[in-house]
């Protein structure tokens, strides 16, 4: 609730202006059967105090993270956010809006985003990384336009196990570019089918595209994948979870030529599913190709250590034809976040995080193997993992009413995600519930 000193006056000029007459129209695109559509039943009268209760008391009534137990994961997830970074990412010099065209009077947003670039390329064991993209899917999606580019070829294969969301996002990008998408089988073992891939990885293919874990949170073979997608020259985009790379072997290590993935689970709430970021880190090869900005370090005539936006590959800077993106900005706020929770948590710290979440995972795959539940399929995991359900959408509901945010649904199936935040308890309850309705 905000105290907003605008008058009756001041209201009705701001919405002339954007064409509109009722405050309401701001909310046309809501559907109606989502809206209360009559006002809250408030005593009259009430004073500040009683009024902010009373609205408090509302509220408590939503289903969120900070009061229920969360298992939904499948590309964002509940972990715990340290108070240092929530204060210090709130200070009004890093949230007021600022893109940085002028760097010879932005160099505190300058090093902020070269200490990010920095943190990524550590993170993932690449030479270099952008100032980030929207998202996890757009990051893809730049990322298989970038790999047409440079190899002057046509085909990008994309993965049974990819993100829906993320394949989404890419094919749409083929739509105004000369992509052609190609989706491997799915053999119905929550991983790739190598032998699928080893026949579609011709001389067109330009990329092979691996989600590492994959949606199911699962574990590929990437060597195996890396060797098929490399042997005709193709390059290997690597889709991967910031937090199992603290404990899982790097994209860099594995061979991979582009790494992208959504910087949300480091130090970035959820937020309804945005604002994130996405992180994008390539090969020293193909630092020209990548899209946004690219902040460098330098020294100015002084000697003293200076940043400056080394490259900025797209439309507004390089004639349209000859653009590698029209990516127009980075996510400044979330990519200076999610560089202060790796800086605070440090290597061990982002290790512990991922193995605590890895640790919960096992711990509930053996509690629901107990209880009769039903693991959809026998592969490797990290913190991920399918629960076969009849009517998903049903048990989902029902675990609501008992309190806890269930899982993605699938076709028949529930995947449930597990964070360090997550506990025995916790699991134990979901289980109880699960089983209960599996067995009724």
């Amino acid at each position: 609730m905000r105290y907003t000193p605008n008058s009756g006056d001041v209201v009705t000029s701001m919405l002339h202006s954007i064409g509109l007459s009722r405050p309401e129209e701001l909310f046309s695109d809501i559907p109606d059967e989502i809206k209360l559509n009559r006002p809250l039943e408030l005593q009259p009268g009430m004073s500040e105090l009683a009024l902010r209760r009373e609205l408090k008391k509302l509220a408590d009534l939503n289903a969120d993270g900070q009061n229920y137990p969360c298992f939904l994961g499948a590309g964002c997830y509940d972990h715990y956010i340290p108070a240092a970074v929530e204060q210090l990412s709130a200070r009004a010099e890093f949230y007021t809006a600022y893109t940085p065209y002028q760097p010879e009077i932005s160099q505190g947003i300058l090093q902020s985003i070269f200490e990010y670039q920095s943190l990524i390329c550590r993170l993932t064991g690449m030479d270099v990384a952008n100032a980030s993209v929207y998202d996890g899917g757009s990051a893809l999606g730049e990322a298989c336009k970038m790999a047409w580019e440079q190899s002057k070829r046509r085909r990008i294969i994309l993965p049974p196990t990819l993100n829906p969301d993320y394949a989404e996002i890419a094919t749409t990008y083929s739509i105004v570019n000369e992509m052609k998408m190609y989706l491997l089988p799915d053999n119905g073992s929550g991983v790739i089918d190598l032998k699928a891939l080893e026949a579609a990885a011709d001389d067109s293919t330009a990329a092979v595209v691996v989600q590492y874990p994959n949606f199911f949170g699962h574990l590929e073979d990437i060597a195996a994948i890396e060797k098929i997608a490399h042997r005709g020259k193709g390059l290997l985009i690597m889709v991967v979870d910031p937090i199992a790379l603290a404990c899982l072997k790097t994209p860099g290590a594995w061979g991979a030529d582009i790494a992208v993935g959504d910087g949300q689970p480091l130090g970035n709430p959820m937020s309804f599913g945005g604002p994130h970021l996405g992180f994008m880190a390539v090969t020293n090869k193909l630092m020209r190709k990548v899209p946004g900005r690219l902040v460098g370090q330098t020294t100015d005539h002084q000697g003293r250590r200076a940043f400056v936006l080394t490259l900025q590959a797209r439309e507004q800077h390089i004639r349209r034809e000859k653009a590698n993106s029209n990516i127009c900005s980075n996510q400044a706020l979330n990519a200076l976040t999610a560089a202060m929770y790796m800086a605070m948590v440090g290597p061990e710290g982002l290790a512990a995080v991922a193995r605590r979440s890895h640790e919960m995972a096992v711990y509930a795959a053996g509690a629901m193997r107990k209880a009769g539940l039903k693991l959809r399929y026998d592969q490797p995991f990290f913190r991920e993992f399918a629960v076969e359900v009849n009517e998903p959408g049903t048990v989902n509901q029902y675990l609501l009413q008992n309190g806890i945010i269930g899982g993605y649904e699938l076709n028949g199936a529930l995947l449930f995600a597990f964070t360090e935040k997550r506990t025995k308890a916790e699991i134990d309850e979901l289980v109880d519930l699960l089983g209960g309705v599996a067995n009724a």
